[in-house]
């Protein structure tokens, strides 16, 4: 039987990633005529258009979609076999990592996650990817799109690896001459003020301010952010209140300079632990495995707040 030409499968897999010709190209070192050459081959052996054009870019077929975790697979698998029993050379190791992380990690330890990929792994890519829903993330670490989820959720399918990394506490932060400063800071001094909320779906209520509630206070939310990043500056700013500021964070406040200080919140808010999830048959990929082990190090490591 004659066997298909197993480099198809490797270009398919990298066209998928990429979602452009010229990218996918790039990463095989092929000509621009080259690449298309070979995806004529793979329509060809697969039957179906695989690509089609969308604006500037390429967008898979619902074929191609269909075939994504099963190439994905077979790619890894084969790569296992080859490098099985062998160390990598993380010098001339050649690889993007693509991280689906919440604004807490990417801000607290995105950079210097980098600084240690340059200095070991100098040849790889770090690509972080926004956070989208539960289901969403699921179907990213099946299909192979993302290495590593990083974040507090853990409503992940059964099959999942999950390792946690480190603790978040929260504090209230305002600018450090804000008058909640002038006096004892409770339930009336905090409501007082409006507040910053951080919410990725542009919510202004969660339960925070049901447990306000319990106790008869509410608050008022004039200001709704996406992520802690532009709610920092935004409370540095103005007299507004940035209450549930995740403790990692405060180091970036720390290195900034900003005029900003903290307080302790007038009710009790749980903490919170963050997570790294990866799909079980990168357990034994040694460049997986290699960077698991350096955030697990990263956050392990002391930060002002933490």
């Amino acid at each position: 039987m004659k066997l298909p030409d197993l480099n198809l499968l490797v270009a398919l897999d990298i066209l998928l990633e990429e979602g452009s010709a010229v990218a996918a190209a790039r990463r095989m070192n092929l000509s621009a005529p080259a690449m298309s050459r070979t995806l004529a081959r793979i329509r060809d052996a697969i039957g179906d258009p695989v690509f089609v054009r969308s604006g500037r870019g390429l967008a898979p077929t619902p074929r191609a979609l269909e075939l994504r975790e099963q190439v994905r697979g077979v790619v890894e698998q084969a790569h296992a076999i080859f490098t099985s029993g062998r160390e990598i050379d993380l010098r001339t190791l050649e690889r993007t990592f693509s991280l689906c992380a919440n604004d807490v990690f990417v801000g607290a330890y995105g950079g210097k996650l980098r600084d240690l990929l340059a200095v070991h792994a100098p040849h790889t890519v770090l690509r972080f990817v926004p956070e989208g829903d539960g289901a969403t993330e699921n179907d990213a670490l099946h299909a192979g799109r993302v290495d590593l989820y990083i974040s507090a959720r853990r409503a992940f399918a059964p099959d999942i690896k999950l390792q946690q990394l480190f603790t978040s506490g929260f504090v209230g932060i305002a600018r450090s001459d804000h008058p909640i400063f002038d006096g004892p800071i409770n339930l009336d001094s905090f409501t007082e003020y409006e507040h910053i909320s951080v919410s990725r779906r542009g919510l202004a209520r969660g339960p925070f301010d049901t447990a306000l509630a319990e106790r008869g206070y509410t608050r008022r939310v004039s200001l709704i952010s996406p992520n802690f990043q532009s709610a920092i500056f935004a409370v540095a700013d103005s007299r507004l209140l940035l209450p549930l500021m995740p403790t990692p964070l405060l180091a970036i406040v720390e290195r900034l300079g900003l005029k900003l200080r903290t307080f302790e919140l007038p009710i009790p808010v749980d903490s919170v632990e963050v997570f790294q999830a990866w799909h079980p048959r990168l357990d034994h990929d040694h460049a997986h495995r290699w960077l698991r082990r350096m955030i697990k190090e990263l956050c392990g490591s002391a930060l002002p707040g933490t």
